[in-house]
């Protein structure tokens, strides 16, 4: 082999470490974005944009110290887009179509994870927010009066039984076991659906939340938009939250997760880490498939 094809063959081999990196690196990052998560910050944040008081706890903390909701054997439901021009379809009243069987689960009601921090007020908004950026929020009213046919907003932990059909989530506790906890989910009760299961439907949406909070999937009212996995976060905002619905948003966790006055980060998307270990090893590589 001569001096030019040993080079040749050593760069080529530099090219196939490099992509070998990169995919690395990728597949790394999207495995620490997001997952089942076992802690919940709770953080309150006035009108003017600091930060009130916060809490973490995790999920065995909940257990023991607050209201455990759900027993275990109980479905939820939520229902997805029901795909038609005709509104009244689409609302399905009657919640006869494309509902999501989320288990029998249990967990934690998110008023009394508020009430850590201080509680709410009318005219407050509350931030769910997952640990892969999603973020829903909900006005004061449905999350400290819910109607009956919405039920508890519930930050669930645990799976006493998995769906009969559709996603499988895993039975036992989050992480290893309840591998879609810890997810948010609607308690509501069965008073509107005929076969007595525990629906949170379209048409409950639109009779319970305002406008300004219902959830449109390619325009189509669903329920199931509400169902944030991996939830980490709940925020409640003085006033309500003013920043960007449609945006990820940052997490408020610091050092001294007990309690903490300060300003809040603002809500504007950081780049993504893959983005930028991408951009950093390609530019890596430019040189390299130069001299080939």
């Amino acid at each position: 082999m001569t001096t030019e094809i040993k080079s040749l063959y050593g760069r080529n081999n530099l090219c196939r470490i490099g992509v070998a990196v990169l995919i690395a690196a990728l597949l790394l990052c999207a495995g620490a974005a997001a997952g089942p998560t076992t802690n919940i910050t709770v953080t309150k944040i006035s009108a003017t944009g600091d930060i009130i008081a916060e809490k973490t706890v995790d999920y065995l903390w909940m257990q023991d110290n607050l209201p455990v909701q759900g027993d275990g054997v109980t479905h939820y439901y939520h229902q997805g887009p029901v795909f038609s021009d005709d509104k009244d379809v689409a609302w399905d009243r009657n919640e006869t179509a494309n509902y999501k069987d989320h288990g029998a689960v249990m967990g934690t009601d998110i008023a009394d994870l508020c009430g850590l921090v201080g509680g709410a007020a009318p005219g407050d908004e509350i931030m769910v927010r997952s640990s892969d950026g999603y973020h829903v929020e909900f006005p004061y009213e449905n999350v400290f009066t819910p109607d009956p046919r919405q039920g508890p907003m519930v930050v669930t932990w645990y799976n006493g039984e998995d769906a009969v059909s559709g996603e499988r989530s895993g039975v036992g506790y989050t992480p290893d076991d309840y591998y879609s906890g810890m997810r948010l989910i609607f308690f509501a009760d069965n008073s509107t659906n005929a076969d007595g299961n525990h629906i949170y439907g379209n048409w409950d949406m639109h009779e319970t939340m305002p406008g300004s909070a219902q959830h449109f999937f390619d325009l189509m009212p669903s329920t199931n938009g509400f169902t944030a996995k991996w939830v980490d976060e709940v925020r409640i905002y003085e006033g309500g939250f003013s920043g960007d619905t449609s945006a990820p948003v940052k997490s408020l966790q610091s050092d001294d997760a007990e309690s903490t006055t300060g300003a809040v980060p603002d809500t504007t998307p950081a780049p993504a880490p893959v983005a930028l270990i991408a951009a950093g090893l390609a530019l890596a590589l430019v040189p390299l498939r130069r001299r080939l």
